[in-house]
This record gives C-alpha cells, structure tokens and sequence, in this order.
C-alpha cells in the first residue's frame, strides 16, 4: 500500500486525481490546500508520498519541496502542474522532486509514476522529458557559440519591471492577459532563481542589470 498525500488549492482537481488513483495499492491518507497545512501535521499523517502542485496559496509548490527534501527525506514528492516551461521544471529538479508531471497526463502514466518514484527512481513524462532534452541542446549550442545566457526569460524581466513599476498583482496579470496565479508563479519562480526574499531586492537587481532606469 503506498500512502499519499494530496496538496492543492482546488478541491475538484484532488477530488479528480483521488478517483484516478485510488486503489488496492494506493490510498490518499491526506489533503490539503496549502503547504502549510501539510507541513503542521504531516508527522501525524507519516505518508509516503506527497503530490503537489507548485501554484498556490503561502508557500509555492517548490518551496514545499524543498522544505520537504530536507526536513523528510524518505517522503518523495510528484508535481503535478500546468507550468510545463523550462524554469518551473529546473527548479523542481533543483529542490528535489522525483518526479514532474502536467496536469493533463494521463491516469495510466500517472499511476506508472507513482510506482516508479515509490521504488526510489526518477520519473519525467514524454512531454516533460522533451523539454528538458530541448533544454540542455539549447543551453549546450549557446555554450558553444560564447554566448552568456540569461538567467531570466522574456517573460519573467516583463514581470520584474511591472513590479518595479509599483503594480500589484492583478495590475500585472490584466496588462499581460495571464492569471493572477501565473503571475504569482513567476514571482515565486523569479525570486527562487535569483536568491532573492523581497521585492527591495528584486528592484536593485534590476537597477543594478540595467533591467529599469531611475
């Protein structure tokens, strides 16, 4: 029997993802809409398995994960997620998860990736595994050529100088036709990549890379 525990915010997609899975082997012990929720009682709960998305509430899917590899080692985490770009897949790796799936994967390669990551290996789905390939071709022809690559994508410099314009969030997600929550994800994502904690950092990175003028 492998216990899991779910964790996030919408209660119809865990509602959805325990239907798919529940079984015989498999048994959700858990959920949560947060990562702190999780994390005040998931010694009562001792699972053996967290499922994750990276969006949400508090602390992101990342930091979780993070949290997590560190503090519970023997507890492997899956994301579950709709950001299938570069960063957000990096990122995961980089903090510890075992496996990083989209939230449209289909129940038979969910179901394979539980059991993979419950005998201890690494799961990436076809998409995910393209994008990491695509990736590390990207990366290894810029090397080559002498190019420096940039740490931030298009996107993210056009979140960080909309930050450094005074604008809230929702501001932020009307002017560039995205949601409040992927705009949330790419300052999670923003600040995980540059080592930053607050937005007065993130303004004098940009002065300092020449991101803004004052």
């Amino acid at each position: 029997m492998i216990n899991i525990i779910l964790v996030d915010d919408h209660a119809l997609f865990r509602d959805g993802i325990k239907s798919l899975i529940s079984s015989d082997e498999i048994k959700i012990i858990g959920e949560f809409d947060n990562g702190e929720n999780l994390l005040a009682d998931i010694d009562n709960l001792a699972p053996d398995m967290v499922i994750t998305d990276i969006s949400m509430p508090g602390i992101s899917g990342i930091e979780l994960t993070r949290i997590l590899s560190k503090d519970y080692p023997d507890i492997p985490v899956i994301i579950l997620s709709m950001h299938n770009n570069e960063d957000f897949i990096s990122n995961a790796i980089k903090v510890g998860a075992k496996a990083y799936l989209p939230k449209d994967i289909r129940r038979d390669d969910l179901l394979e990736a539980i059991q993979v990551v419950s005998d201890g290996s690494i799961y990436f789905s076809k998409e995910i595994n393209k994008t990491i390939m695509n990736s590390f071709v990207s990366k290894a022809k810029m090397s080559s050529d002498g190019k420096e690559q940039k740490p931030l994508t298009n996107r993210e410099n056009e979140v960080i100088k909309l930050i450094c314009d005074g604008l809230i969030n929702k501001e932020i997600a009307d002017q560039l036709n995205i949601s409040i929550r992927t705009v949330d994800a790419h300052k999670c994502n923003i600040m995980h990549k540059l080592g930053l904690k607050s937005n007065v950092e993130l303004v004098k990175y940009a002065i300092k890379n020449e991101l803004i003028s004052i």
